[in-house]
Parts: C-alpha cells; sequence; structure tokens
C-alpha cells in the first residue's frame, strides 16, 4: 500500500503579496499598497497544500535553501499536512521569492528562482516513485533542470505505475522548450488554461490548440477557462464542458488555477469519473477567490464543505 495519495514535484517559494496597490508601478515614483502579506508561494506547493487539506495525503519533493524562507517554506507545508520527507536543503543558494502585485482579478509577479532552479532527477529520493500512487508536476518552465530532466522522471513513474498530472504554468521566457508529442503520453491528466495551451502549440486558438495535443494525450486535459469554466477533452477526443462557480466578492485570484488542480486531482486519486473531478476542481477554484494567497480559503475539509455549500449550495463531495 502507498504511503501517499499524491507526490507534488515541484518548486518552492515564499510569495510577498501586495494588494490594494493605488495605481501601477512607474520608474522613478513610489506607490503604495493598502495590504501585504508573507505567505508560502508557488504553484506546487498552492496545489500540495490544498489537496491535503482538501483530505488527500500528500508529499512535497522540492529544494529549499538553508535560510529563514526555507524555514517558513517547510513549516507552512506541515502546517498544512504536507509531509517533508523529500524537501531537499541546499546550503549553497536560497530560497526562491516572488514579489506579487495583485490588481483585482490579475497580477504582476517578480520571482527569484534559486534553489528551485537547481533540482534535478539526481537530487530526488527515487523511493517517492514507490511510495506513493500519483504525482503531480508544476511550473516546469520556472525549473531549468527539472524541465532537463522531465523524461526521467516521467520514465521512474510509468515503470512504478504512478499516474501523473501536469500543469507547465507560463514560460516567463517563452521559449516552450518542451516537446509536448513526446511528454504527453506519458501524462495521464494535462492541467492547461487557454493561453498556455496555445503558446506551447503555437497555435492561434484554442481549437487548433486541442487538435494539436489531441493524438499525444495519455488520458484526458482539462483545459482552465477562467471564470468561463473548463473543458474536459478525452483521449478518443470527446469533451465535456462545464461552467464555473462563480465567487462575487473576489479577495484575489492568486493560486485559483493550482487550487482547480488540487480538487481535480485529490478526487482523481480517489477514483472519480473525470466529470465528478472537473466539477470538484470548478468548485475549488471559486473557493480560492474567497480568500488572500493561494492557501487562504483551505484550511480542513470540513471548513471547505461548509464554505462550498454556503456559497454554491453544493457539496463537493471529497
Amino acid at each position: 500500500m502507498n504511503k501517499y495519495d499524491i507526490a507534488a514535484i515541484g518548486e518552492l517559494n515564499v510569495d510577498v503579496i501586495l494588494n490594494n496597490i493605488d495605481g501601477f508601478p512607474e520608474m522613478g515614483k513610489e506607490k503604495f499598497a493598502g495590504d501585504m502579506l508573507l505567505t508560502l508561494g508557488s504553484s506546487t506547493a498552492i496545489f500540495a497544500a490544498n489537496a491535503s487539506s482538501l483530505g488527500s495525503k500528500v508529499c512535497f519533493v522540492g529544494m529549499v535553501g538553508k535560510d529563514s524562507f526555507g524555514t517558513l517554506v517547510k513549516e507552512s507545508l506541515e502546517a498544512k499536512g504536507v509531509a517533508t520527507d523529500y524537501l531537499i536543503e541546499n546550503p549553497n543558494s536560497a530560497t526562491g521569492a516572488t514579489i506579487v502585485m495583485s490588481y483585482d482579478e490579475d497580477r504582476a509577479n517578480l520571482t527569484y528562482q534559486g534553489a528551485m532552479d537547481i533540482m534535478g532527477y539526481d537530487d530526488i529520493d527515487k523511493s517517492v516513485f514507490e511510495n506513493t500512487r500519483h504525482i503531480h508536476l508544476s511550473s516546469l518552465f520556472m525549473q531549468s533542470a527539472l524541465l532537463r530532466d522531465i523524461d526521467k522522471v516521467l520514465d521512474s513513474a510509468v515503470k512504478n505505475g504512478v499516474t501523473v498530472s501536469l500543469d507547465t504554468q507560463w514560460d516567463p521566457a517563452e521559449k516552450w522548450a518542451l516537446d509536448y508529442k513526446s511528454v504527453l503520453p506519458r501524462i495521464t491528466i494535462f492541467l492547461p488554461n487557454e493561453k498556455e495551451l496555445q503558446a506551447l502549440t503555437h497555435t492561434s486558438s484554442l481549437e487548433e490548440a486541442i487538435e494539436a495535443v489531441l493524438p499525444y494525450l495519455g488520458c484526458a486535459m482539462v483545459v482552465k477557462m477562467g471564470s468561463k469554466g473548463s473543458l474536459l477533452v478525452r483521449k478518443d477526443g470527446s469533451r465535456h464542458f462545464a461552467e464555473s462557480f462563480l465567487n462575487k466578492n473576489v479577495v484575489d485570484a492568486i493560486g485559483a488555477g493550482d487550487s482547480f488542480n488540487s480538487g481535480f486531482v485529490s478526487a482523481f486519486v480517489k477514483g472519480y469519473e473525470l466529470e465528478k473531478c472537473q466539477e470538484i476542481g470548478n468548485m475549488t477554484g471559486a473557493l480560492n477567490t474567497t480568500a488572500a494567497g493561494g492557501t487562504g480559503a483551505f484550511t480542513s475539509p470540513e471548513e471547505i464543505e461548509q464554505r462550498a455549500q454556503k456559497l454554491f449550495g453544493r457539496s463537493l463531495g471529497l
């Protein structure tokens, strides 16, 4: 029996989140933010923390520096119930950090990669592939060593019968140097958003992008479409669109896509039908926007369920 439901492999950093900002930054000028929050950041960490809060047994595979931010990251993961057995502390590199300037439902980020850019396949304790049922990968373009070694990671997962989900996230360099034709057949669930999918496939429309990846899907893809909802595309070409659950009082949208992933994958590892996983993902993505930061809305399964009932009149069903 596997020790973990999900192993999250990816980047780790802290987020310095600035809200209620009085305009966009301008060279040579000072701007003020009304609120600031120092919290656990990174897409993969937000996913892991929220999946754990939803009741999944989660461990994290990532690298931090041996510094105060690294301590904050480790303690924050553990506080959310995420196991840090596989966390790597690098004394020669600083923990990554992101300054997040939040404007309504959008944001501008500035990131120092630090240790997250160093971790490759050789740094990973290989027992993780034997101790988990599922691996979630995210933000590959933020992690050059992991991107370089992606084939080794996927081959180890396949060898051990581990299912895999992937959310590449945006490529800051906009090079999109990922051979999706080779990678996607080993990905069980692909989780891009519209813009990322089009950029990855170098296409100008969502329909063209779907057609480009369809022959290479391992099992299915879910395209996240923000406030519109999400589109499930199975390997056989069948589709299922699910409308979003809208929160009318958005605090911020930081981590909404990662929260969708956490809901979808948490349901997937329980063996739910993909359409049900998609519905749960839509709900957790919307719940994310009810509190600041990517993890603020995710406390315990009971409180998350109560919030879903209150806001949407629906049960998560996890």
